[in-house]
This record gives structure tokens, sequence and C-alpha cells, in this order.
């Protein structure tokens, strides 16, 4: 099993969704977080005084699944979220050693 975890804009978070719906991944969760990496925030002015706006808002997108539909939800992910423009996001994927369902205690695949 694999989690990947997609930092995109916040206005492309229906159409990552959607997508990932379309290939049968429907479970995720989702973040509102804030952060920079290249883009390293902008100016803006409010009521006439200039603030520099450090973290840029963000959502952040959280997926378990098994590891055979890892490199089709990535790219789905990444097509889907794709603007061109600086700060379209990262995706991760990392290794998920266990899942276990609360409700019924399933371990592993089921438990997805």
């Amino acid at each position: 099993m694999k989690k990947i975890e997609a930092i995109i804009k916040p206005f492309k978070l229906d159409d990552v969704k959607e997508a990932l719906n379309e290939i049968g991944i429907k479970g995720m969760t989702i973040s509102e977080v804030k952060g920079y990496g290249r883009q390293k925030g902008h100016k803006e002015i409010y009521r006439g005084a200039e603030y520099v706006v450090d973290f840029i808002p963000k959502v952040k997108l959280e997926i378990i699944i098994d590891a055979a539909q890892v490199s089709l939800a990535v790219e789905t992910i990444r097509e889907s979220a794709h603007t061109g423009k600086l700060g379209d996001g990262k995706i991760f994927v990392l290794p998920v050693e266990e899942v276990i369902r609360v409700r019924t205690g399933e371990h592993g695949k089921d438990a997805i």
C-alpha cells in the first residue's frame, strides 16, 4: 500500500476529485494548508498599506491506495491539477505499512 500526498491549488480540488472518482478512487482526506516554494510569497496592498504574504493557501490531498494503482493515480492528479503556472504543487508517494479500519477491525487492503 502507498500513501499519496498532493499539494495543489485550491481551485483545482474539484477537478482532481472528479478525475480520481473516474478512475475508481473514492476515499481521500483534504486539508487546507499554507506554504511556499519557488513562489516565495507576494506583496499585497490593503487599505493603502503594503504587506508581504509569505505563505500561499493550498490544499493537501491524502490518499491511501494499493501499490498497483499508484502510477495511474499520480498521473491523474498531475494532469488534473496542472495549470502550467508557478505553484501548481507537488506530489509525494510514501510507503504505508498497515491500515486498520476502526469500525470493523479490518486490516490491510480490506481496510482501504
